[in-house]
């Protein structure tokens, strides 16, 4: 394998073509490791985070919510952007899940995070299962129309590996949560 020293590109400028109020795409001239020059476009966003909230039934409480960029309702776990680049994704993930569900947790386990397209997205969105749920009403942002639903984490696996959730933080979530929770079960 070779050393990571051997693969790492260099910035040589960098300029923004267009910034917007949730992502700033750029420009970069780069060095390749071999020396040559190229050229890197990339989108720089805020982080983000996903929740899968657990009922004690074994349910998943998740929304359905139109996404704009591919013309559908897509089913998805409650998330969002973290309100800054420099804020905690626990606080964020806390927050998404009251907003988009009205759900509350007493325990928060960290997932890991995923990254959707590291060619071209700075974005990390940080995973969380979310047990020991209370419920309040849900207050969703001005702009979030959600349909919230109940389903069994093993009908969304299924769903998940038959093609029928095609987005990504939304399998990743739903897959590592079903291993975590299954090798958690085989500890004990």
């Amino acid at each position: 394998m070779k050393d990571d020293k051997e693969l790492i590109e260099q910035k040589v400028a960098s300029r923004s073509i267009y910034r917007g109020k949730v992502l700033e795409l750029c420009v970069d001239d780069i060095s390749l490791p071999n020396g040559k020059p190229a050229v890197r476009e990339y989108v720089k966003q805020v982080n983000a985070v996903a929740v899968l909230p657990l009922t004690d039934d074994g349910d998943v409480l998740c929304v359905r919510q139109y996404r704009y960029a591919h013309g559908r309702v897509m089913l998805e776990v409650p998330a969002g952007k973290l309100d800054s680049f420099d804020e905690d994704p626990e606080v964020g993930a806390r927050r998404e899940l009251r907003e988009e569900t009205g759900a509350e947790c007493e325990e928060l386990i960290p997932l890991g995070g995923f990254i959707g397209s590291p060619a071209i997205l700075s974005e990390v969105v940080s995973l969380y299962l979310a047990r020991g749920l209370s419920f309040h009403a849900p207050n969703p942002d001005d702009d979030e129309f959600l349909d919230l639903c109940k389903i069994p984490l093993s009908e969304l696996v299924d769903k998940v590996l038959a093609g029928e959730i095609e987005d990504g933080k939304t399998q990743t979530i739903l897959l590592k949560a079903a291993e975590f929770l299954h090798r958690e079960k085989e500890a004990t």
